[in-house]
C-alpha cells in the first residue's frame, strides 16, 4: 500500500485533492485545474489526474463551508421512479421524518439504471450531503468507491440486507414472493405463472420466492414464468397476460410481480370474456389504491411503504447524530391481502 492510500482515512476520512495530486504525481493546482478545467492541460496529465480520481474514490468537493462544520443539513435519497406510486409514499415518509430537523431533500431518480445512480451521486456528493437514503442494495463498483471514500453514512429502503453491519429497512422481497404463491397454492391451484416486468432487484427476489414455493411442492415449471426487462405498465400486463394464456393454456392463476402487471392482467381477461377467479386467478404485489375497487377486487401483498421511508429516514437521523442505533436491520413485514381475485 502507498503512502496516499495508508493516509486515506484521516481527518474526515474523505479523499482529498492532495491525495489525488500525489498519486498523479502533479502540483494540487494541477491536479485542481484538470478537474475544472481540463483544457487548460495536456491529455497525459488529464488521463492520470482522472485515473486517482477513480481509484481514490475522490469527490470534488464544493460545500467547504459545511464540511467545516460538519453538517450540511442535506440528505440524498434515490429513488427508481418519481412516476411509481410505490416511491411517491416513500417519499412522504422520509419527509415526514426529516421536516422537524429543517433537513432538506436531494432526490433523484435513478431510471432502476446503476451507471444513472452513479452520476447522480457524484453529483449529489459535492454537496456534502449528511446522509444518503438508497433504495437499493445493488450498486456499481464507482458507487462503492465513492461512498467508501466519502464516509457518509446510508440506509438501504425496501429490501433488507444480508450484511448485519449494513443499515436497512423494509421487508423480505423473496418471503413475500414465497407467501403469495403458498397462499395460491393453499387455494388448490397448480399451474401458477409469475409475470414479471422492469427485472430490478426487486422483482427477481420475489420470483425467486415464487419459484421456492413451486419447487417446495412439486410444481415448478420454467414455462410457467414469463419475465421481461421492458418498464411496468397496465398495458404490459395485459400484453403479457395474453402471452400466458397463449402459450400456457392450462395455467389456472397468475402472480404478477406488482399491482400495474396485474390489472393490466385483469383487464386483459374481462376484454376477452375470461372469469376471475372461475377460469384464473390473479395476483399482484404492493396494494395500490385501486387494487381494492376493482372488479374483481385484487389480492395481492401490502407493503408498509410509508412507514419504510419513515423509519428509514429516523434510523439515518439517529447515525448522523453520531447515536448507535438499537436495531441496524428493521424488518417492518407485510401483509397478505386477499380478495376476490384469487
Amino acid at each position: 500500500m502507498d503512502k496516499t492510500s495508508r493516509s486515506k482515512g484521516r481527518g474526515t476520512g474523505r479523499a482529498t485533492l492532495e491525495q489525488v495530486a500525489g498519486m498523479a504525481g502533479v502540483s494540487i493546482m494541477t491536479a485542481s485545474r484538470a478537474l475544472s478545467q481540463p483544457q487548460m492541460v495536456s491529455e497525459v496529465t488529464r488521463v492520470k489526474v482522472e485515473r486517482a480520481v477513480a481509484e481514490l474514490g475522490y469527490v470534488p468537493n464544493r460545500a467547504a463551508r459545511a464540511l467545516a462544520s460538519s453538517q450540511s443539513h442535506v440528505i440524498v435519497v434515490l429513488v427508481p421512479s418519481f412516476s411509481n406510486a410505490v416511491f411517491t409514499a416513500v417519499l412522504e415518509g422520509i419527509h415526514d421524518a426529516v421536516a422537524p430537523g429543517q433537513y432538506q431533500l436531494l432526490i433523484g431518480n435513478t431510471y432502476y439504471s446503476q451507471a444513472e445512480e452513479e452520476k447522480l451521486l457524484r453529483t449529489y456528493l459535492q454537496s456534502s450531503p449528511d446522509g444518503i437514503l438508497f433504495s437499493s442494495q445493488a450498486h456499481s463498483p464507482a458507487v462503492a468507491k465513492m461512498m467508501e471514500a466519502s464516509q457518509v453514512p446510508s440506509v438501504s429502503m425496501m429490501d433488507l440486507s444480508d450484511d448485519a453491519d449494513a443499515l436497512s429497512v423494509g421487508f423480505s422481497q423473496f418471503e413475500a414472493g414465497m407467501e403469495m404463491t403458498r397462499h395460491l397454492i393453499r387455494k388448490g391451484y397448480r399451474r401458477i405463472g409469475f409475470i414479471g416486468a422492469q427485472l430490478d432487484e426487486r422483482t427477481l427476489r420475489r420470483a425467486d420466492g415464487y419459484r421456492a414455493a413451486m419447487v417446495e411442492a412439486g410444481l415448478a415449471d420454467p414455462r410457467l414464468e414469463l419475465m421481461v426487462p421492458e418498464r411496468s405498465t397496465i398495458a404490459l400486463g395485459a400484453e403479457l397476460m395474453g402471452q400466458m394464456m397463449a402459450n400456457m393454456p392450462d395455467c389456472d392463476a397468475v402472480f404478477c410481480c406488482n399491482d400495474d402487471l396485474a390489472h393490466g392482467a385483469v383487464y386483459h381477461c374481462q376484454r376477452h370474456g375470461i372469469r376471475i377467479p372461475q377460469d384464473i386467478a390473479v395476483c399482484g404485489f404492493n396494494d395500490l389504491p385501486a387494487s381494492a375497487w376493482m372488479m374483481p377486487s385484487l389480492t395481492t401483498i401490502d407493503t408498509p411503504r410509508y412507514q419504510i421511508g419513515f423509519e428509514a429516514a429516523s434510523l439515518l437521523l439517529q447515525v448522523i447524530k453520531g447515536q448507535e442505533p438499537e436495531r441496524k436491520r428493521i424488518d417492518l413485514g407485510f401483509t397478505l391481502r386477499e380478495r376476490e381475485s384469487a
